[in-house]
């Protein structure tokens, strides 16, 4: 599987991270695997439109339960409160978008050292 590099640097246009900065905190890209064995962030999946963070969860797409669950596993991710996460776009889709409540600035360094944790770097 090939994976894109992670740069944080928000002012570059190759900017390849599922997350951008958006006024009160980061609206974050995601694709979601529903009835999952886990409720976890397993990584990024490139679907050639721009990167998105894997996330799966036990939850049915039914009712919206999966994406409370995807707001919940994200905000556990992250350590921060559920009430901070909302689905934004995506709610009977795969693809979904969130915002995340929050400094933009202490957030993405959040998100790129966890994702940095599931890949770590080969020197």
């Amino acid at each position: 599987m090939r994976l894109p590099v992670l740069i944080t640097d928000q002012k570059s246009p190759a900017t390849l991270v599922p997350w951008r900065i958006v006024p009160g905190g980061l609206a974050l890209d995601a694709r979601v695997t529903p009835k999952s064995a886990v409720d976890a962030v397993t990584g990024l999946h490139d679907d050639g439109e721009r990167p998105r963070l894997s996330i799966a969860v036990r939850a049915i797409p039914d009712k919206g339960a999966a994406n409370a669950a995807v707001a919940a596993t994200v905000a556990r991710w992250l350590g921060v409160p559920k009430s901070s996460v909302r689905v934004t776009s995506g709610a009977k889709s795969r693809a979904k978008s969130m915002l995340i409540d929050g400094d933009p600035a202490t957030l993405s360094a959040l998100i790129d050292a966890k994702l940095s944790g599931i890949f770590p770097s080969e020197t």
